[in-house]
């Protein structure tokens, strides 16, 4: 691969179905000045071929690897980095769509706001029927949002790839499993390390409205992990402490209550 501004980092697995829809909505972007890395973390079905079929089409654009086992996405990710020739990372999901201009918008973010490290943006939520929700995200986090809840939406994000290096990258721990991007967003203001979230949704996240629900105690587990790591990290109030377990709290509501917040949340 040739040296571009951005590279995109993709962990895919068992995304046969959508796959090709998301990388077409990368060359579809208005801005080119891009590379890809994807990473097949152990797939089973076609996910892999269907991957290597872009690869011969825009072998300038895209290089394929492959994991021989289920890793999980931090590992993964961490994998795609080490082929990373851009000077700005961009995450991209094989189930989900980037609109036409989100590169030209956090391209153009960046490059005229040097002090900031990450840029990402609102998500529109959407399944087999259509678009259900459009979310929301505080432009400018203040150390104190971080326990509150991640303070970027991973998928839509661009990072410098120099803030990626400062921190080592993603954290490969069992226990930070669907929290990785949670805490690397932590370890990046605890390094000094700032963001900012466009008010205009840029990424379209395939995700039915009972998702959410089906998280599993285990990933609420860690997500109280990550939050005692933000807490402790980044020298937080005592008054926070009740913030740690909000997520087996939410747990233990009934389905219906939760679902109910949940979507009152994201308007």
């Amino acid at each position: 691969m040739g040296k571009y501004k951005i590279t995109v980092i993709m962990g895919i697995y068992n995304c046969q179905y959508t796959l090709e829809s998301s990388l077409n909505s990368l060359m579809n972007q208005t801005y080119q000045n891009f590379d890809v890395a994807m990473c097949d973390d152990g797939s089973n079905d076609n996910t892999y071929s269907i991957a290597k079929n872009f690869c011969d089409r825009y072998p300038e654009k895209f290089i394929l690897l492959k994991n021989t086992e289920n890793m999980g996405l931090n590992y993964t990710l961490n994998h795609c980095l080490k082929f990373a020739k851009g000077d700005y990372i961009a995450r991209m999901d094989g189930d989900d769509i980037s609109l036409p201009n989100r590169f030209k918008k956090e391209v153009e973010f960046l490059d005229n706001n040097a002090d900031i490290a990450i840029v990402s943006s609102p998500m529109i939520y959407f399944d087999e029927i259509g678009d259900w929700q459009v979310g929301t995200a505080i432009e400018i986090p203040n150390r104190k949002d971080y326990i509150k809840g991640t303070p970027f939406a991973h998928a839509p994000c661009m990072v410098r790839k120099e803030a990626y290096q400062a921190v080592n990258g993603y954290t490969v721990d069992k226990k930070l499993l669907r929290v990785e991007d949670y805490h690397l967003w932590i370890k990046m203001c605890a390094h000094g390390l700032k963001g900012y979230n466009l008010q205009e949704p840029l990424y379209k996240m395939r995700d039915d409205k009972n998702a959410t629900a089906r998280r599993s105690f285990k990933s609420r587990l860690n997500e109280v992990y990550v939050k005692y790591l933000a807490f402790k990290m980044l020298k937080l109030p005592y008054w926070y402490v009740g913030f740690i377990l909000k997520p087996i709290i939410v747990g233990l509501l009934p389905n219906r209550l939760y679902l109910y917040l949940h979507r009152n949340r994201l308007r």
